[in-house]
């Protein structure tokens, strides 16, 4: 077993961070829209802050990092050409010599779609992750969680990116939010990050369900109830007795 914050641990990170700098130098050269750059890469470098700074007390597994990897790569493809006009289906038509978009029937630039998609997909599994160490959640809420967070993350996420276009305005709100004229475009990126999180779930627990003998047991164990009281106005009354209160 490798020990947590092990030396290979530390190298494999290292090599990831190396190659996400590497892209993000490359990717942070003339930009397509220098500004909308800067307001996607805020959270990013936030987060990436974040995953540095608690590696040693808090290591991730390689899955986690290499997932969280993949999601930042993708998110820093967008951010340079903005999410609206990535050229994938160029790049498609000099590889296969056809339009991507023409075959699927696409009317518009799906990469921010893919993106918010990949957003459930390859985080819910480090959230998951997140969830068990610290929180110590077992069963049906090992599960549960990590998409229900990934959900509300989403949300969030949506009203970020809304009161950024209030404050900016203009082309930059535009470019920012890349609704590309689509009303429901926040309710389509949540939807697709919900699914893409209840997918990484739905794998996780068939691999879980195969490997784990007490799986079954586990999850009729984390669904069973733990504490017969009701809380609310009698767990307040609980706590005024406990103090002297009358």
């Amino acid at each position: 077993m490798t020990e947590l914050g092990s030396p290979g641990r530390r190298r494999y990170l290292l090599v990831l961070l190396v190659l996400f700098v590497l892209e993000w130098l490359v990717l942070a050269y003339a930009p397509l829209d220098r500004e909308a750059w800067l307001l996607e890469n805020v959270l990013a470098v936030l987060f990436i802050v974040l995953i540095i700074g608690t590696h040693k007390a808090f290591p991730l597994s390689r899955i986690s990092y290499t997932l969280i990897f993949l999601f930042m790569a993708l998110h820093e493809i967008g951010s340079h050409y903005t999410y609206a006009k990535v050229p994938y289906d160029a790049w498609w038509q000099r590889a296969f010599g056809c339009s991507l978009n023409e075959v699927l029937g696409f009317e518009r630039n799906h990469f921010d779609r893919l993106v918010h998609f990949s957003y459930g997909l390859l985080l819910a599994y480090p959230i998951r992750e997140v969830f068990i160490r610290i929180a110590g959640v077992r069963g049906f809420w090992g599960y549960f969680l990590p998409l229900d967070l990934t959900m509300s993350t989403s949300m969030i996420f949506e009203l970020f990116e809304w009161g950024a276009a209030e404050v900016f305005g203009g082309a930059l709100a535009m470019d920012y939010l890349g609704t590309q004229g689509d009303i429901w475009d926040a309710q389509k990126d949540m939807a697709l990050a919900s699914l893409g999180a209840l997918l990484a779930m739905l794998v996780t627990a068939m691999i879980n369900l195969g490997l784990q003998r007490d799986f079954a047991s586990e999850w009729n164990e984390s669904l069973k109830i733990k504490r017969r009281a009701p809380l609310g106005e009698d767990e307040i009354r609980r706590y005024l007795e406990q103090n002297g209160v009358e």
